[in-house]
């Protein structure tokens, strides 16, 4: 009934690609590329994290019978 351990790997496994990919352009002079990799790296997490927050909500809401 927990949170599902996939996603939590799907959260950190992009984490690592981004760090990964991040040091890569840093390293080659491209940091304004490392820039928009680490941003877009956030807004997908952060997609990924409003969905976990959502499906709570729904749960919440089932549990104290809050439905229209």
């Amino acid at each position: 009934m927990g949170i599902e351990v996939d996603i939590i790997f799907k959260i950190a496994g992009v984490g690592i690609v981004v760090a990964f990919l991040v040091t890569i352009l840093d390293q080659v002079g491209k940091k304004e590329y490392a820039q928009w990799v680490t941003l877009f790296g956030f807004i997908y997490i952060l997609f990924q994290v409003a969905t976990i927050v959502n499906e709570l909500f729904q749960k919440i809401k089932s549990v104290f019978l809050f439905n229209n």
